[in-house]
């Protein structure tokens, strides 16, 4: 038995469809489309989401809500979570994207009082909790806050 020898199973592989390709063909004519209709002609087609003309399902159902386009949205820092920066004394909002606290950046960086800190450490945020700037300051370290 030779490669060459080797064809596919009986019934397992079908013709192409070849239409438009005259009388002969077995498609003449109209290729297959029918007569008349709206989709016998090229372009007679409609979208998925058309309705048969009706008013669609998007503009018949109330518009609700107000989505505020100026929102300001912070990614925000524990104080906890500033027990890694230990040995550092000065610690940005760049440090914290490096470290992998902030994976999505929105639009700025606020911190909060959750957790503990126990050294002196001086953080750069864009807000910051009246709570967690006691907490950094107790410990001798500051908050500035950006604008």
């Amino acid at each position: 038995m030779n490669l060459s020898d080797l064809k596919p199973s009986e019934g397992s592989r079908k013709k192409r469809k070849r239409v438009g390709r005259g009388t002969g063909s077995g498609r003449g004519t109209t290729a297959g489309y029918g007569n008349k209709g709206q989709r016998s002609t090229s372009g007679g087609t409609k979208p998925e989401w058309f309705e048969g003309g009706q008013m669609p399902l998007t503009r018949r159902i109330p518009k609700r809500g107000f989505k505020n386009p100026f929102r300001v949205e912070y990614a925000l820092i524990k104080v906890g979570d500033l027990a890694v920066f230990k040995g550092k004394d000065k610690v940005s909002i760049q440090d914290f994207i490096e470290s992998g606290f902030i994976k999505d950046m929105k639009n700025r960086v606020k911190l909060l009082s959750d957790g503990e800190i126990d050294f002196s450490l001086k953080v750069a945020v864009h807000k910051a909790s009246k709570k967690a700037i006691e907490k950094v300051k107790a410990q001798g370290g500051d908050v500035e806050v950006m604008i």
